[in-house]
């Protein structure tokens, strides 16, 4: 089947859930994977310099630790020089992509990141820009694009319907989602999307939807990673995911994909102490530091136990770099562009 996949690319519904189902630990799915990464970038490791700036959000996903209705967080917003500070401490420390994350905060009205992207790009013409920052209007995101802004990030989540209502509140939809992606694609943006790995009431069938979405939507970037709990949302009870599924699906997901960008997440280093180097070694060719100050790192709480966030810019990137080259790779100094 491993010999198939890396043939043709992809696999019906049924020979898909036998590969996700399997508890067989079965290596040539790795070595296919890496075979595949390594044919088209190498041993190449990019770095996107995450800037999570701030946590802020109007939305009450069930899952997430950042939710508007979590009152036991400290909420913060890093101001447009705070985010050229980190972007000036990244550039010297080899960042070639700034990826500003957050929640889906009011407060930045769209003249504001304008502002802050065109900020970015004028300072450091040679970086990429990436936007993590939710479900904007095609006005909103036309503009970002203007400004300069090269890649955006939108997780769909989950591509069936009915798991998405149970993992959102009523005001937030599939549809709309799905919908912003398409917009996104349509405007010229090289576009992540992907989905949590073991979320509650979470499917076999569910991850094949995902798999045949993406395949729709051809993604410039797919980024997954296992669901870990947080104390302070509806879903603290729920089990978290798991490593070796999540390690599959990369490896999958290189085979299907050969030519995306794909994170080895920090939700993998904080489930396994080793977990981004198991996920380099299944396909993956990004990892995302942090260049966030230390002093809000904290508060940017997705989920439980976060890693790295009390080491600064340049001990995380030293750390990052030895923990790649451990694995066989090299982090380079670039913005690390698809090849398609």
């Amino acid at each position: 089947m491993v010999k198939k996949l890396e043939a043709d690319k992809t696999l019906s519904d049924s020979e898909l859930a036998d590969l996700l189902e399997t508890d067989i630990y079965d290596s040539s799915l790795f070595e296919a994977a890496d075979r595949v990464r390594r044919s088209i970038y190498g041993t190449d490791v990019y770095i996107r310099g995450l800037i999570e700036f701030t946590n802020y959000c109007k939305n009450n996903c069930y899952y997430c630790g950042i939710r508007g209705k979590n009152n036991k967080l400290n909420r913060y917003r890093l101001s447009h020089d705070d985010i050229l500070s980190c972007c000036k401490t990244g550039y010297e420390l080899g960042f070639r992509t700034f990826v500003l994350q957050g929640g889906e905060d009011d407060h930045y009205k769209e003249e504001i990141i304008y502002k802050i992207v065109s900020g970015i790009k004028t300072n450091y013409p040679d970086c990429a820009v990436t936007l993590s920052i939710g479900e904007k209007t095609y006005k909103n995101y036309k503009a970002y694009f203007e400004a300069g802004a090269d890649r955006y990030l939108l997780r769909h989540e989950t591509a069936d319907d009915e798991h998405y209502k149970k993992l959102h509140p009523e005001n937030m939809s599939l549809e709309n989602r799905k919908e912003c992606l398409h917009n996104l694609k349509e405007i010229g943006y090289q576009v992540g999307s992907g989905f949590m790995v073991g979320s509650p009431f979470q499917k076999t069938e569910h991850l094949i939807k995902d798999i045949r979405f993406l395949q729709e939507l051809e993604p410039e970037m797919i980024g997954i990673g296992p669901y870990i709990t947080h104390k302070d949302t509806p879903f603290k009870n729920e089990k978290s995911g798991s490593l070796e599924l999540t390690l599959r699906l990369l490896a999958v997901l290189r085979l299907m994909f050969p030519y995306v960008l794909l994170p080895a997440t920090t939700a993998l280093g904080t489930i396994t102490p080793d977990g981004r180097e198991l996920g380099l070694k299944a396909g993956a060719n990004v990892v995302m530091p942090n260049l966030s100050p230390v002093n809000v790192r904290k508060q940017y709480s997705l989920y439980d136990n976060k890693i790295c966030t009390g080491e600064e810019a340049a001990e995380c990137r030293a750390c990052l770099g030895r923990r790649v080259n451990s694995a066989g790779y090299q982090i380079v100094v670039s913005r690390g562009d698809v090849k398609k």
